[in-house]
């Protein structure tokens, strides 16, 4: 069989995959994009999109609802799920173009629908697919290898779960019919979501968390959230074990949980359950031993420019051992990988700046170290600086004030980190973000000229509590007075 000869071939055509092809395409290199399912991915067809799209519906009823406030009549929303359903499809949709075969082969990319598997270094086979594209058998050669095949969600090990009927992130979105009372695996950003949008379009909701719900984040802010879904009528159980799963009684299609509640035994029964409780490197069928790619039980092994231990194979994405697990993770990745495989090796993955968000009502953003980690690093130099949402007139006017601004940096000024807990926290977030990535000191911030009245007008106010101590000091004020003095 005479291989096909490409410069660059990237498998999986999720978003690393995607951004990697489009770079790649338009320097002008003979590119390969593999993938055997859907363009676009897990972040387009069963991850953010669809997931924002539902928690944009269930924020309009819940506006409905609450609507008294602001001196409108408030009414109880007619929810059709099912309508709701067919809202996230077009979304999917509509932003489905630019992730298509057609966008991509417009680029100059060739497109293959298929399994894709090594037999070599940098020697592929790709079998079956479908449509146009379908690849019966071929031989791939390329220069360089960019494998972006993402992650899928993982069961845990928990007696009776995989014989009963449930969802997961790959099937969550294909439900068309309003759960009576879903019952949520895991209290992380996933489940936390889907929680408070089921519940805000008429679901009974209960999440249960072995640990601590949304344990990555700020545990003040966190706890403020989750109080909120808790008035909204979310049941949430933290540091509560399930210790078995079994249909419901008397052949009902319910779920009935074990739990484990600081050693009370309890059980809950619901209609429907949604595991969200983690996710595997999606690497089993890659034949990576063929290739001799090194990999843990994490996902595949890179050293800080994404290399792998084999010459001229990358990894990028959700499949890298020990990387963070988001979507503008991957398009950050594509654009190291894609420099270091075809231009100088430079470029290294920096996480330091690290921005992520829980879209909840409000939202909950994190950027950089955590405080523990920032006063491990720098000791006492750390202080912290926080501005509390109340005190803001954009959020007072939209009745939002639930929330603050926090930061820890050093006493120069540097920011290590930042927690914002508000209305449009992930927005916020991206000027911590920048300031981090770029040097920036607090005093840079403090000194802008925010527009007014803005949310964003918080992070500014934060900045310069690191400057009130000084800036109203007794001498301050005595040089103050002498200046007064003067003609």
């Amino acid at each position: 069989m005479k291989p096909l000869q490409v410069d660059l071939c990237v498998i999986g055509a999720g978003s690393a995959g995607l951004s990697a092809t489009a770079f790649a395409a338009q320097l002008g290199v003979k590119v390969l994009l593999i993938e055997r399912g859907k363009m676009g991915g897990e972040c387009l067809n069963m991850g953010c999109v669809p997931s924002k799209a539902l928690l944009a519906a269930a924020k309009v009823a819940h506006a409905m609802r609450n609507a008294t406030p602001f001196g409108i009549t408030a009414v109880e929303p007619q929810v059709d799920f099912a309508a709701v359903h067919a809202h996230v499809q077009r979304v999917i949709a509509a932003i489905a173009p630019h992730d298509s075969v057609e966008r991509f082969e417009g680029l100059g990319a060739t497109v293959m629908r298929g399994d894709a598997r090594f037999v070599g270094p940098r020697e592929l086979l790709v079998s079956g697919g479908a449509g146009e594209q379908r690849a019966s058998e071929q031989l791939i050669s390329a220069r360089r290898v960019i494998i972006a095949t993402g992650s899928s969600p993982t069961l845990p090990k928990i007696d009776g779960l995989a014989s009963v009927p449930h969802l997961t992130n790959e099937t969550l979105f294909d439900n068309a019919t309003l759960p009576e009372h879903l019952l949520i695996l895991g209290g992380g950003p996933i489940g936390i979501e889907m929680a408070q949008a089921h519940r805000r379009l008429g679901s009974k909701v209960t999440v249960i968390e072995r640990s601590r719900c949304l344990s990555k984040d700020d545990e003040e802010h966190a706890t403020l959230l989750l109080q909120r879904l808790t008035a909204e009528g979310v049941t949430v159980r933290q540091k509560t074990a399930v210790t078995a799963v079994r249909q419901g009684p008397h052949g009902s299609n319910g779920i009935v949980l074990s739990l484990d509640e600081g050693g009370q035994k309890l059980e809950i029964e619901g209609s429907h359950l949604l595991v969200a409780t983690g996710r595997s490197p999606r690497i089993d069928a890659l034949g990576l031993d063929q290739a001799g790619v090194s990999v843990d039980k994490s996902g595949i092994v890179v050293d800080a420019k994404l290399r792998t231990n084999v010459h001229g194979v990358y990894a990028i994405g959700d499949v890298v051992a020990q990387a963070p697990h988001f979507t503008h993770i991957a398009a950050y990745h594509a654009g190291i990988a894609v420099q270091n495989a075809l231009l100088l090796p430079y470029a290294k993955a920096d996480y330091s700046s690290l921005p992520w968000v829980t879209y909840c009502d409000p939202e909950l953003a994190h950027v950089g170290l955590s405080e523990a980690d920032a006063r491990k690093l720098h000791g006492s130099d750390v202080q912290l600086l926080r501005f509390e949402l109340k005190a803001n007139d954009r959020a007072q006017t939209d009745l939002a004030t639930l929330g603050s601004v926090k930061v820890w940096a050093r006493k120069n000024g540097q920011v290590l980190g930042v927690s914002i807990l508000a209305a449009h926290a992930g927005e916020m977030a991206h000027l911590w973000s920048l300031a981090i990535r770029s040097g920036l000191k607090l005093k840079a911030i403090a000194s802008m000229i925010a527009p007014y009245p803005t949310f964003g007008e918080a992070s500014k106010s934060a900045a310069g509590e690191l400057y009130k101590p000084k800036l109203f000091s007794p001498l301050a004020k005595r040089v103050v007075r002498l200046f007064s003095h003067l003609p």
